[in-house]
C-alpha cells in the first residue's frame, strides 16, 4: 500500500469516518472510498464499482465484489453504529445494556440529574446537557439511531428536530397513537413537512405486543436492527 493512502485511512478510522479500502485483486491498485465524495488512489473505479463498493460499506460487509467486468476486495473501516437514548427511564436502562451488546455505541441523554446516574447506566455513555446540545454536539450521522423515550415535549421535541435535520437512519419516539399525533402537530407547526416526519417510527418499536420496560426495548432494538438491515 502507497503511504499517502495509508497515512488516509488511518486518519480516517482514527476520526470515526466510515471508509472502505478497495484493491484490484489482478493489479493490485488500490482506493479509498467514503459514503460521498471522489474516491482516492490510484484504482479508478467505474460507476458500477463504486455503488457495489458503497453498497457494502453501508452493509459492514467485507469481500470479494464482482462488478463492473473487475474483480475487487473491498476491507470495510467502520465505527460502530450509535444509539443515541433521550429519556434515563426504565426502558433505557433495558435497552442501552441490549444495544451495547448488539454493537452499538450507546449515548443516553437527560438533563434530569435524579434520572441520569452512572448507579443506573453503568458503563453506559451519560449526557446532562439538554438534547439540543447534546445533539448538536455528538451530530447523528448515518450510522446512528436515535430514540425519544421521555414523554415530555420539552425533552424529546427538540432531540426529534436535530434528528430529523440529520441522516440517522432511524429515528423513534414513545407514545401512543394519540401521543405521537400530537407530536406530528408539533413540528409541523415548527416547519417540517409530511414526508420528514414520516421518517419518525412511532409508537416506537415493533408490534410484538411488549408490556415492561424489558420487552419495549426489545421491541425497539428488533425495529432499529430490521431498518439498518433494510430487512
Amino acid at each position: 500500500m502507497k503511504m499517502a493512502l495509508l497515512d488516509r485511512l488511518l486518519a480516517d478510522r482514527a476520526a470515526k469516518v466510515p471508509v472502505a479500502l478497495v484493491t484490484e485483486l489482478i493489479g493490485g491498485r488500490q482506493a479509498i472510498v467514503h459514503d460521498e465524495g471522489a474516491p482516492a488512489g490510484e484504482l479508478n473505479l467505474d460507476e458500477a464499482q463504486l455503488a457495489a463498493v458503497r453498497r457494502a460499506l453501508r452493509g459492514d460487509e467485507s469481500g470479494i465484489l464482482e462488478a463492473g467486468g473487475g474483480t475487487l476486495f473491498t476491507q470495510v473501516h467502520n465505527p460502530p453504529p450509535r444509539l443515541l437514548l433521550v429519556g434515563a427511564v426504565h426502558i433505557s436502562q433495558a435497552l442501552a445494556p441490549m444495544a451495547a451488546m448488539a454493537g452499538y455505541g450507546v449515548s443516553v441523554i437527560d438533563p434530569r440529574r435524579a434520572f441520569a446516574t452512572d448507579e443506573r447506566f453503568p458503563g453506559i455513555d451519560m449526557r446532562g446537557d439538554w438534547p439540543d446540545e447534546a445533539m448538536a454536539a455528538l451530530r447523528p450521522d448515518r450510522r446512528t439511531a436515535v430514540v425519544t423515550l421521555t414523554h415530555d415535549p420539552k425533552l424529546d421535541d427538540p432531540a426529534l428536530q436535530a434528528a430529523l435535520r440529520s441522516p440517522a437512519f432511524y429515528i423513534g419516539a414513545l407514545g401512543s397513537k394519540k401521543t405521537h399525533a400530537a407530536r406530528l402537530h408539533r413540528l409541523a407547526a415548527a416547519g417540517f413537512t409530511g414526508a420528514e416526519v414520516a421518517r419518525i417510527h412511532g409508537p416506537v418499536g415493533l408490534s410484538i405486543g411488549a408490556l415492561s420496560p424489558a420487552e419495549i426495548a426489545i421491541s425497539v432494538l428488533a425495529q432499529i436492527t430490521a431498518v439498518r438491515r433494510d430487512a
